[in-house]
């Protein structure tokens, strides 16, 4: 029975997974260089890329509900290094197109972004290359470069390389191995995390909260990273390693702007804990994860250094009925900064600050080809005016998502080319709070005036 064959089951769900597990061989040797990852490069989330389909034989919905939500036969490829299935070099590349439309309640005086309108701006998202599956052995990769059509600027975008293995101690199964990245998160196998968080997708031509945690895309591309992973029974997931902001001509190189990133004292560690349980139907996990980083701010070190910890909580249920399924996400992060550097700068009014992000979403999946999705978002915390350069200093957002995407093919594929797998996503950004301003008018302000319709269409090759 093929991999395909057991899909055709809920119920085989997990049998599906183990025989996923099994496919790896043997013993650990290895150093992994994050050098190979960085003569590519590319922004913002990475999804399905038809690379990894053709490397399995499997159809994209296999291991996507609606991209890039992973099921549970996904989120086991991923951890067993990419490396399933078989496939020519070349077969391992592939690209993908995105084109946007953006609408904001009120009009943007000077234009939403360089060379754009006040508002209704067409404008190509993105433009990525890719190269996913097989590296050699037990070694894969996932490596994106993209031509941000906002920007104009290429950069490297998230990207790992893995390498996966499995062993068997006292009778239990325990899938181990390496990640090498370039952003915290971006090897996690669930989408609670900040890196594949709904939204997935978002307008760069809107406006948006003012804060966020440093976990949640404050390394993201400007920095290497080397974590040390394993599952044991399908059931507990730790990972631990650490990460380091990689030198500003670095970041000028490969993402096209090093202005006012910060350098690293020594490495930032980074940890992640899961339970999952899969009951074939039923899908559950529920885990911590986090980061602690001393920081020079701007790359300035006349004063010191701020301190960062980010300590997140997240869950994820699924539940899978035929050709429906629904996802509920969360996640919760606290945030304890201590400004030490950036106050002696003043770039802060305060030593110390808290912030707080909450991220809720639930997802209905009909027939693999209808999502409709609603998040909710809210960002909290201490005032510091300085620091967050807003109104009254309040980093304080709250925001109503929904969202409906359209997979006409994911289904039932093509046949002449059955990777192409284009999604049309509509959504709309509701703001109740946006940087403290609310919508009782106070000052001619309102928060409703950054809502957002964005119109994306993905095309995959």
């Amino acid at each position: 029975m093929s991999p395909l064959d057991l899909l055709h089951s809920t119920a085989e769900r997990a049998n599906a997974v183990r025989t996923i597990q099994k496919i790896s061989q043997k013993p650990l040797l290895l150093a992994i260089g994050l050098a190979v990852a960085m003569s590519f490069a590319p922004f913002d989330n990475a999804h399905a890329i038809p690379p990894f389909a053709r490397q399995t034989g499997l159809e994209c919905n296999a291991c996507h509900t609606a991209y890039p939500q992973l099921t549970p036969l996904g989120r086991q490829f991923k951890l067993n290094g990419y490396t399933m299935g078989h496939t020519k070099a070349y077969e391992r590349v592939g690209a993908w197109l995105q084109g946007s439309f953006t609408h904001t309640q009120r009009d943007q005086a000077g234009g939403a972004g360089d060379g754009y309108g006040d508002n209704d701006n067409f404008a190509l998202q993105q433009a990525s290359f890719f190269y996913g599956g097989k590296v050699f052995g037990k070694v894969g990769a996932f490596l994106q470069g993209t031509y941000d059509g906002i920007g104009k600027v290429w950069g490297w975008d998230n990207m790992e390389m893995r390498y996966a293995d499995t062993t068997s101690v006292g009778g239990h199964q325990i899938v181990y191995g390496l990640s090498a990245n370039n952003s915290p998160g971006v090897q996690d196998l669930w989408n609670t995390t900040p890196v594949w968080s709904f939204p997935f997708d978002a307008s760069d031509l809107a406006p948006g909260p003012s804060a966020a945690t440093l976990i949640e895309g404050g390394l993201g591309q400007i920095s290497a990273g080397l974590t040390a992973f394993a599952m044991v029974d399908s059931h507990l997931y730790a990972e631990f390693g650490g990460y380091h902001v990689i030198p500003h001509g670095a970041i000028q190189t490969l993402t096209g702007d090093a202005e006012g990133a910060p350098k690293s004292k020594g490495l930032a560690p980074y940890w992640r804990l899961a339970w999952q349980q899969d009951s074939g139907a039923n899908d559950f996990e529920i885990g911590a994860f986090g980061i602690h980083a001393n920081l020079y701010p701007g790359g300035d070190k006349s004063a010191g250094t701020d301190s960062f910890t980010d300590i997140g909580f997240d869950a994820q249920i699924q539940r899978f009925m035929g050709n429906d399924s629904i996802t509920a996400r969360a996640s919760l992060i606290q945030e304890f900064q201590r400004l030490s550097a950036t106050q002696m700068l003043e770039g802060s009014d305060n030593l110390k600050n808290r912030l707080r992000t909450l991220n809720t979403s639930v997802a209905y999946l009909f027939d693999k080809t209808y999502q409709l999705t609603g998040g909710v978002s809210h960002i909290w915390g201490v005032p510091d005016m300085t620091f967050y350069g807003t109104l009254d200093g309040s980093p304080n957002s709250t925001s109503l998502t929904a969202e409906a995407d359209w997979l006409p093919f994911n289904k039932k594929p093509l046949p002449i080319y059955p990777w192409f797998n284009p999604k049309f996503s509509a959504q709309y950004v509701h703001y109740l709070k946006l940087d403290g301003v609310t919508n009782s008018g106070a000052g001619g302000q309102k928060a409703l005036y950054a809502d957002t319709l964005f119109l994306l269409l993905t095309l995959t090759f």
